[in-house]
């Protein structure tokens, strides 16, 4: 064997090259991406900003958290709470007050009613009826 036919064994076929060798070859068009894109940018845009959205809400959720559990804490409580027990946060003239008097049986303003976690953190159960926590935190 020489070795022009061997280089020629060794080489495929030029019609199996994927791209022209000759000028008589058929054109090489590409494919027009512009729909596949913008679908892509699109979908990609609407799946960040949803996932952006739900970030938010949970930190706002988490900040929230954490005003309302301070505010708690900084309250005046003359007793000590029991884990799983449910309370009743007030303003009175001297600043704002943990309780265990409903708010029926109280006529102070009613700020919220509250449950202390096993992880000794407040869930608020509901709020007074008249109160806005960006006022009442400061975060207008």
């Amino acid at each position: 064997m020489s070795a022009d036919s061997a280089t020629q064994d060794s080489q495929p076929s030029r019609a199996f090259l994927p791209y022209p060798v000759s000028t008589l070859s058929p054109p090489i068009i590409p494919n027009d991406l512009t729909s596949f894109k913008s679908r892509g940018i699109s979908e990609v845009e609407r799946d960040l900003q949803q996932k952006l959205t739900e970030i938010r809400e949970e930190y706002l959720r988490a900040v929230d958290h954490f005003n309302w559990n301070k505010l708690v804490y900084e309250s005046e409580i003359r007793f000590e709470p029991v884990v799983g027990g449910t309370y009743h946060l007030y303003e009175t003239r001297s600043g704002r007050a943990l309780s265990m008097i409903s708010p029926e049986q109280w006529p102070q303003r009613h700020l919220a009613t509250v449950r202390l976690n096993v992880d000794r953190q407040w869930q608020v159960i509901n709020t007074g009826n008249d109160i806005d926590p960006r006022a009442l935190f400061g975060t207008c």
